[in-house]
């Protein structure tokens, strides 16, 4: 399967120039030319460019559907753009099938939450430290490591702009093919710079993020929604 290729089929059915799937998606035009043009196979803005097309990753990926077939997602407005209803916000839900181009998994997670609906005036009051509108996503707290932040199936706004732990904060990262929300803690040592992944939750250990280990970081964490029973 050549993603490039597939990104091409669906831009150009949709007739969007690279400047607007830019807008729609936050990838900027270079990335998304150099992942056409070399028909790459995986690419971490995979579920991004995905979604500014109006498809699920499964959908992109699938070679043997016709990109012409009228299908309703391929008339849909970018997720990230606002609804003719009341100005809203539809955020996306974190794609964890196209994270990698392999997948990651997030362990005990009791299902997902698909997206959340806002107003610009709750964005404008509510969020007020992100990179830009279109690189906001949810994703479904998993895991009880974080308690009492959060408890598992509670949503979490993530910016998915912020792709280094450049300043202490808890961010939505991968090591491997596993996924993780942990406070993240940069700690100088002899030996440089090291990063630390603490939890909320004492009973779970703080662990050190070391230079050889595969870490990607998805986004930083804005916002929680911490859930009671009653």
């Amino acid at each position: 399967m050549a993603l490039g290729k597939q990104i091409r089929r669906y831009r150009s059915a949709l007739g969007l120039t690279l400047e607007q799937l830019e807008a729609r998606t936050g990838v900027g035009v270079g990335t998304i030319a150099a992942l056409e043009g070399r028909d790459s196979e995986r690419s971490k803005y995979a579920s991004r460019l995905a979604a500014g097309l109006g498809l699920t990753l499964e959908q992109l990926l699938d070679e043997s559907a016709d990109a012409g077939s009228g299908s309703g997602s391929l008339v849909l407005d970018s997720p990230h753009q606002p609804s003719t209803d009341d100005d809203d916000l539809r955020i996306p839900r974190f794609d964890t099938g196209g994270a990698m181009g392999a997948g990651v998994e997030l362990r005990d997670q009791p299902g997902v939450i698909q997206s959340l609906r806002v107003s610009q005036e709750w964005l404008h009051r509510n969020v007020r430290h992100y990179t830009a509108a279109n690189k906001l996503c949810v994703v479904t707290g998993f895991g009880d490591s974080m308690r009492p932040m959060f408890n598992p199936g509670d949503p979490l706004l993530v910016d998915l702009g912020v792709e280094k732990a450049d300043i202490d904060g808890v961010f939505f990262f991968r090591v491997g093919n596993e996924g993780f929300i942990k406070r993240l803690q940069r700690i100088p040592s002899a030996r440089g710079l090291l990063i630390r992944a603490k939890s909320e939750n004492p009973k779970y250990d703080a662990w050190d993020i070391t230079e050889g280990m595969d870490l990607q970081i998805f986004g930083r964490v804005l916002k929680v929604w911490r859930s009671d029973d009653f």
